[in-house]
Order: C-alpha cells, then sequence, then structure tokens
C-alpha cells in the first residue's frame, strides 16, 4: 500500500506501483486538469502537478515512487490563486485551444510562491519545458507577468465588452484555462469501453494472415474488429476514396499508419496488452519513397498509378521567348521537408446510441464530412447518424480526415455501447496526414527596371499513401506559385504524388507556404544578380487592384499588400540585417467548388439565445467571433447570452473548417439568420420573441476551376502580408514585424494570437521542424525529435494590422488563420543570406551555415 495526499485527501494506493500517476490521476479519480499531450516522453510539460512543493512531470512519475507524497494539482490550488491565473490568462489572450493552459497555470503558482514579481526572461526561462502549438508564448507570458501583478496588488482584472472590435473573454477559455474536463479525454460515459489499433509494421507489404486469437482470448477483451467487420464502404476519404480503413489479408498495406484490426476492451490498458498480442504474417515488399521512383518506376501505390492530380496553369506569352528577352533571369531547386503538425491534443473519439441515433463525440475540422464518411462506412442512412463537436485542442489541417472517429463508431455501431478510442503520441505521429514536403524548380526573369516578365515553375508534391487533400494542396501550390506578385506570363505545372510515406494533406497555410518559399527566394537572387533593393522590387510587383494572381484571377477589390510593405519599411532600413517576404492566401476553398454555410437562432424565454453553426472551433476562435458578430448585429450589451452549439442534428451545415474561410463563411450565415430577427427587435424585445427560431445561409457557387476558360475567379477573397526578420550581429532572430491585411480586425487578441502563433510556426518550419522518414518508417518517434521551438526560441513579435473593409465579407472581416505563417520561413531565409551572402534553397535550412 502507497500512502499520499492528492489535494489534501489522505490517499491510500494498492494499484499497480508502475502505473504513472498521470494514468491514475486520469482514470481512477474526478482529475481532469492534468493532461496526456505526449504520452509519457516527458516532453510537452501538460501534466505537470506540484509534488511536494516542486513541478513534477505526472506521465514520469510512478505510482510505486509516491509514498507520503503531497500532490496538488489545479483543482486543489487555492480557488483565489486558481481564479486570478486564468482570468489573467484570458484577459490576456493566452488561452487559444487550452489543452496546455492547466500545465502553464501549475507552472504559474511555483513560480509566483518562489518569485512573486518576475521579470519577462525570468518568466519564458520557467515555462521552457512546456509546449504550446497555438500562442507563440508571448501571450502566456503576458499573462503570468498579468497574474503576478494582480495577486500582489490586489487589484481586479479588467474584459473587454463584446463588440466588434474588442477583444472579449474567448467562449470557455476561463474553463478551459483551469482545467475543466470540456475535452473529449475529460467528458464522462457510463460503461465506457476503450479501443486500441494495431498498425501496420512495414510501408508495403502483403498481408498473409492475421491472427487475433490471443488477443480475443485476454481477459476483459470484448471483441477484436478487422476489416471484415466494416458493414459498408471500406475505403474513405475527403476528396477520393482511396484511404482503406482497415487492410484485409491478402491486401498490400500502402503505409504504416494503415490499421490491421482494432481490440476493444473493458480498460484502456487492457485493450492496448491485447492488441499487441495480434501476431501477422508478412510478405514484406518494396516500398516506393521518393516522388521519381514514384514516377518512374514500376511499382504502383495504387491500381490506378502513382499520379493523384497534375494542374496547369499557362497563360500569357512562351515564357521561354519572354525569357529569351528579359535582361535578368534567375533560376533554382528549393526542397522542404515533412512537417507533423504536433497539436497538443491527442486524436480522440467516443460514440455510443443516444435516442436511437449513433452519436460519435468529435474533434474532427469538418463534422458533416465525419457524418458523411462514417454514414457511408456503416451502410447507414444520413439521419442515423449524429456527429457532436468537441472543441478540439488544436488541429491545424491534421484533423480534417477521418481517423479515430470511424473507429470508435465502427465498435459502437456493432456492440451497441460506448467505445472511446484514443491515439498516443507515436501513433498519431505515424497515423494522420503531415504538411508536404514539395520539389520545385524554379525560373523567373525581369526587365531592366525590376518590373516580373515570366515565371516557369515545376512543382512535385510527395502526398504519401492516400488522397487526402493532397490534390487540393498542389493545386493551391500552383495557383500560388508566383507568391504576392503579378508575372503578366505565366508556365506552372504541379503533381500530387502518390508514395509508401504518411500521408501529406492540410496544414496551415496548404501548400502555398512551400511556394512562397522558393518564388521569395528566386527574387532575393535577382537582387543579387541585379543589385535591385529587396524592398522596392518587391514593392514595384505587388498586386494590387486590377492586376491578376498567378491563377488568373484579376483582383477587384481594395488590396492591402502595399500598406503592409509601408508598415515595414521603418524596420528594413533600421540598418539591421533583414529578410523580406510577402504572401497571398485564399479564404475560402474556391476554384469551382461550392461552399455552404447555414446558421440558425433559436430565442430562449430567459433572454438567452442559441446560436447553431457547423464550423469547427479549434483554437481559432470562430464561436466567438460568431458570438460578436451577432452581439454587433442585433445589439446585444453582452456576447454571454449567446449559447454555440455544433452538431450534425440541428442540419446547419457548413464545410471543413479549413481554407482561412471560417470567419467569413459563420459570419455570412449567422448575419442571414439574424436578419429578420434584427427586424423583430424593433417592435418586439428579445423576452418577447421567446420560442422563435432564425435560420440563414450563405452559397458562394460563382468560383472557376483552374482549367476555367474565361474570366477566372479562383477565390471569393484573399488575405496578404509582408514579414520581416531582422538578426543580430551574430545572427540571431530579434524581431519579426508581421503586417497583415485580413479585413477588419474582430476580435484583436484574437487576432493578434494567431498571428504571433503562426510566425512562430513559420519560424520552427524554417529553422528547426522535420519529421524524417526513412524508408518510409518515422525515423526517430520521439516527440522532441521534431524541432518544435519552445518560449526562449521566440523573438520580438510586432504585429501591424491594415485593415481593409472587404466589401464582400461580414463586417468586411476575413482569414487571418493561415496567412500568418506562410512568408516567415522566406524572410528567415532572406535574413540569413543577407547575413552570410549564402542562399538557402532546402528547408530547414542551417542560419549559419560554414
Amino acid at each position: 500500500m502507497i500512502r499520499f495526499s492528492l489535494n489534501g485527501q489522505d490517499i491510500e494506493y494498492t494499484g499497480n506501483p508502475e502505473a504513472t500517476l498521470l494514468q491514475w490521476l486520469r482514470c481512477e479519480t474526478e482529475v481532469k486538469s492534468v493532461k496526456d499531450g505526449c504520452s509519457g516522453q516527458g516532453t510537452c510539460g501538460a501534466c505537470i502537478v506540484e509534488l511536494n512543493g516542486k513541478p513534477s512531470l505526472a506521465c514520469c512519475k510512478k505510482m510505486g515512487k509516491l509514498e507520503n507524497a503531497n500532490i496538488t494539482t489545479l483543482e486543489g490550488m487555492p480557488e483565489l490563486t486558481r481564479r486570478v491565473l486564468g482570468e489573467a490568462f484570458v484577459a490576456s489572450g493566452a488561452v487559444q485551444c487550452g489543452f496546455c493552459s492547466p500545465g502553464m497555470l501549475t507552472r504559474t503558482k511555483l513560480l509566483l510562491d518562489k518569485n512573486p514579481n518576475p521579470t519577462r526572461e525570468e518568466v519564458t526561462k520557467k515555462i521552457k519545458s512546456h509546449l504550446c502549438r497555438c500562442t507563440g508564448y508571448i501571450k502566456i507570458v503576458d499573462a503570468i507577468m498579468m497574474a503576478s501583478e494582480a495577486l500582489r496588488e490586489g487589484t481586479d482584472l479588467v474584459f473587454d465588452g463584446g463588440l466588434m472590435g474588442s477583444s472579449p473573454p474567448k467562449l470557455q477559455a476561463f474553463e478551459r484555462a483551469v482545467g475543466e474536463p470540456l475535452f473529449i479525454g475529460g467528458m464522462k460515459f457510463d460503461n465506457l469501453l476503450h479501443g486500441a489499433l494495431h498498425f501496420s509494421e512495414h510501408p508495403r507489404a502483403r498481408i498473409i494472415r492475421i491472427d487475433t486469437s490471443k488477443a480475443e482470448a485476454y481477459e476483459g477483451v470484448v471483441r477484436v474488429f478487422t476489416a471484415k467487420d466494416v458493414p459498408g464502404n471500406r475505403t474513405v476519404g475527403i476528396v477520393v476514396n482511396d484511404w482503406d480503413m482497415y487492410i484485409a489479408e491478402g491486401e498490400i498495406t500502402r503505409y504504416i499508419g494503415d490499421v490491421l484490426a482494432m481490440v476493444v476492451a473493458e480498460t484502456k490498458s487492457i485493450s492496448r496488452e491485447a492488441a499487441a498480442l495480434i501476431e501477422v504474417e508478412y510478405e514484406v515488399l518494396e516500398p516506393v519513397v521518393t516522388v521519381e521512383q514514384a514516377l518512374e518506376g514500376d511499382i504502383k501505390v495504387h491500381e490506378s498509378g502513382n499520379l493523384l492530380q497534375e494542374t496547369t496553369i499557362c497563360y500569357g506569352e512562351n515564357v521561354d521567348d519572354v525569357f529569351a528577352k528579359s535582361k535578368y533571369v534567375v533560376s533554382d531547386t528549393f526542397k522542404t521537408q515533412v512537417i507533423e503538425h504536433a497539436f497538443m491534443e491527442l486524436e480522440n473519439s467516443v460514440a455510443q446510441y443516444e435516442d436511437g441515433r449513433l452519436t460519435v463525440y468529435s474533434q474532427g475540422q469538418g463534422i458533416y464530412e465525419d457524418r458523411h464518411q462514417i454514414s457511408e462506412m456503416l451502410g447507414l442512412e444520413i439521419k442515423d447518424v449524429n456527429v457532436k463537436l468537441v472543441p478540439a485542442g488544436g488541429a491545424f489541417g491534421g484533423k480534417e480526415d477521418l481517423s479515430v472517429q470511424g473507429h470508435a463508431a465502427l465498435a459502437a455501431f456493432h456492440l451497441k455501447n460506448a467505445v472511446k478510442v484514443k491515439l498516443d503520441r507515436t501513433e498519431s505521429m505515424q497515423m494522420h496526414p503531415k504538411r508536404h514536403p514539395m520539389f520545385m524548380d524554379y525560373k523567373l526573369g525581369c526587365d531592366a527596371d525590376g518590373k516580373f516578365t515570366a515565371l516557369h515553375a515545376r512543382i512535385l508534391g510527395d502526398t504519401g499513401a492516400y488522397a487526402s487533400v493532397g490534390g487540393p494542396v498542389m493545386e493551391r501550390a500552383a495557383t500560388h506559385a508566383g507568391g504576392a506578385y503579378h508575372i503578366p506570363n505565366i508556365d506552372v505545372k504541379s503533381k500530387a504524388v502518390y508514395t509508401n510515406n504518411i500521408v501529406c494533406g492540410a496544414m496551415r497555410g496548404f501548400g502555398v507556404n512551400q511556394v512562397t518559399f522558393a518564388i521569395e527566394g528566386l527574387i532575393d537572387e535577382l537582387c543579387e544578380t541585379a543589385g535591385f533593393d529587396r524592398w522596392e522590387i518587391r514593392y514595384k510587383n505587388a498586386l494590387d487592384k486590377g492586376l491578376k494572381t498567378t491563377s488568373g484571377h484579376k483582383l477587384r477589390k481594395e488590396v492591402g499588400l502595399k500598406k503592409t510593405l509601408e508598415l515595414v519599411k521603418k524596420d528594413y532600413d533600421s540598418g539591421n540585417v533583414t529578410g523580406l517576404a510577402c504572401a497571398i492566401k485564399n479564404c475560402g476553398i474556391g476554384n469551382g467548388v461550392p461552399e455552404l454555410s447555414e446558421a440558425r437562432i433559436e430565442i430562449l424565454a430567459d433572454e438567452q439565445i442559441k446560436l447553431y453553426h457547423g464550423w469547427s472551433e479549434m483554437g481559432q476562435g470562430i464561436d466567438t467571433v460568431a458570438q460578436q458578430m451577432l452581439s454587433e448585429y442585433i445589439g446585444l450589451d453582452s456576447i454571454s447570452k449567446i449559447e454555440v452549439i455544433v452538431n450534425t442534428a440541428s442540419e446547419t451545415k457548413a464545410g471543413n473548417t479549413t481554407a482561412s474561410r471560417g470567419t467569413f463563411l459563420v459570419g455570412k450565415a449567422v448575419l442571414a439568420a439574424a436578419e429578420d430577427l434584427k427586424k423583430d427587435l424593433e417592435m418586439h424585445s428579445l423576452r418577447e420573441l421567446a420560442g422563435k427560431s432564425y435560420d440563414g445561409s450563405y452559397l458562394c457557387d460563382w468560383t472557376t476551376s483552374p482549367d476555367f476558360d474565361g474570366e477566372v475567379i479562383s477565390h471569393f477573397a484573399y488575405s496578404f502580408a509582408t514579414q520581416l526578420v531582422s538578426l543580430s550581429d551574430e545572427g540571431k532572430i530579434t524581431k519579426v514585424t508581421a503586417a497583415h491585411d485580413s479585413g477588419i480586425v474582430v476580435n484583436p487578441k484574437l487576432y493578434e494570437g494567431q498571428i504571433e502563433g503562426g510566425v512562430v510556426m513559420g519560424l520552427g518550419y524554417a529553422l528547426s521542424e522535420e519529421l524524417v522518414l526513412e524508408g518510409g518508417k518515422i525515423a526517430d518517434p520521439r516527440f522532441r525529435s521534431l524541432g518544435l521551438l519552445r518560449s526562449t526560441d521566440v523573438p520580438e513579435i510586432e504585429v501591424l494590422p491594415v485593415e481593409i473593409f472587404d466589401t464582400d465579407a461580414p463586417f468586411g472581416a476575413k482569414g487571418v488563420g493561415e496567412i500568418c505563417c506562410i512568408p516567415t520561413a522566406a524572410a528567415a531565409a532572406g535574413a540569413y543570406r543577407k547575413f552570410d551572402g549564402k542562399k538557402r534553397c532546402v528547408l530547414p535550412i542551417d542560419p549559419l551555415e560554414k
């Protein structure tokens, strides 16, 4: 027996001494503030507890080592301290997805106990052991400084109101900060069973035999599922149905994330122990691991071949003829790496029957797409499946595809019982899609004055084993290949290529980050070759109203790109070594794909409002933006009167939350639904309208496909940015100046937080991040191997908004979620080229090349 104290309560533990404190807290107690972000690797800091007055990682602390220990979690923290810390994080905008926040609060409490008045530098160093993928750490440091002052001085924290242009508390931010059970992992279900997946050991192998007998005989196992248990379509996919939920005996695996079986058992530990007992006989086959091998070799990843999609954009004069007449022509080859999303909350889903309907709790980025694929997989009608969104602990594009939701749904469908399926960190890294590595051959010309004349680009993207959204990603790479500039003569081709590597799909920027790195590198090469000023050449060629993007879309609305360039000019002229890059990013999928957004408003008797929509909250604040827009439009005095509900039973349809379109499309639908409500409020009070509901929708069906022969309208809106990276005399990044045109700013704290987090993600992309694959397998599956930036790696970031009213957008607001990380790597590469004169054509770059 092991005796210790938890939050002031004496505990006598008689369980497994090798179990971890995190396992016990999460599974055997009501403590949900401690989080699993790295699955026992001691890397992320999300499970920090106070142990005998010191911080301790619960995922690494064995229960057998806790004799006479005094353990305190957020649940046992003094109420005043807990409230002040939580409110400081909310007021500072330090809570985006909120998954890392409880660990940060515990660290803050321990820091302030010893040092009530720390400096920013001391705070930054103290949180170095914690990972946050959303915020970029700056607002977390702000929050800790604010909490320090509030606790010392006894001052109350002040929050903004809820109208447009203010920063009211983000929906559920306080609750998430203090660790309330708002993620799927903290939810309670009766008689919950647990599923564990058994993955392929090889990227390409024929499955000779799957022997599940030992797993089935293991005590506590309820059932083992394989391919034969899928009653409907076994292949799923967002765009192309080519992704096998399970690989059957006799079939060939395509990557190490392929699932062969699932064990469902009474406990999580039993399901995992039993899954490890499954024996598989393989005929190991040679994998296709490069795009060259895929395009030139004989091995087919799919029967249809290895070319998923090719996009061609060609207009103007023949580019070879133009190059021959151009004063200057430069060319080079650029290469980018595989990147892991590294969202903090791991994939997790629960499915069960509720009111006779299969109900799936999803953290995914598209609940209606989840519903469609699950119903097809199970052979059910749409009406028999309800998907409820549980806001995710980060996503960044990595939770667009169906993963654990489908497996949980399959088990619940057969067992008529609640089933949870959750991945650990290694499984997550091998299963979900990544950022595409790209190989880009570029050639750019200009005249004697520095005006661009022509672009020739050939872009290859390794999309891995399945389509995911690899086709659209490479299409977006082609349509943005010329960056944020007008180039009159274009010859661009991109290819999405199947291999046996890990699937690549959506990630923040959606293919535009890679081509921006390439085009900006060539612009710097032109400046080096011809002596042009790096700022002047970009200003001279910047997109503006009336000019065409690479896709051929003639911009019909005001463009703020030149204003963003003007805002960074002061730092550019400061005398420091700097790198400069501009960016354009589409808002909306566009390219001929219809985009629907629906909303419903219900008025309750107590003057409260229910707002239904179909978009996914994952830390970016879309629910809060929807609240603010509705409040502004109908004249509410507080957004707290609005409850936001997202599930498919409401039939307020939407697509996947991607392509920087959420703010635009949810806003359009909300305002459409509120139009009649606003009229009714002119004659009646909100209380008098109790029981009424209002529906609204917005459909964009007027964009054109890339091969359209006529006036091109690729997207309903674009965002623009210029970022400047400044270096010290020693070559260290000291500041990033980020000027952005994303329309009218709805919520300044959310806006700044998105940009700061995006910049830090962009710096990681530039300097250190990479998921290394060898022979189709992850070379080092440890979370710490990914090269994620820590708080001490973050420079000063100055955010400079350019607010230009978009005439099509709700309140003139557009998306900022992706544009914020697109130019960063290119600007960093440019800065280091300026520092030592050596060009960088491969990511991640070596900052100080020998």
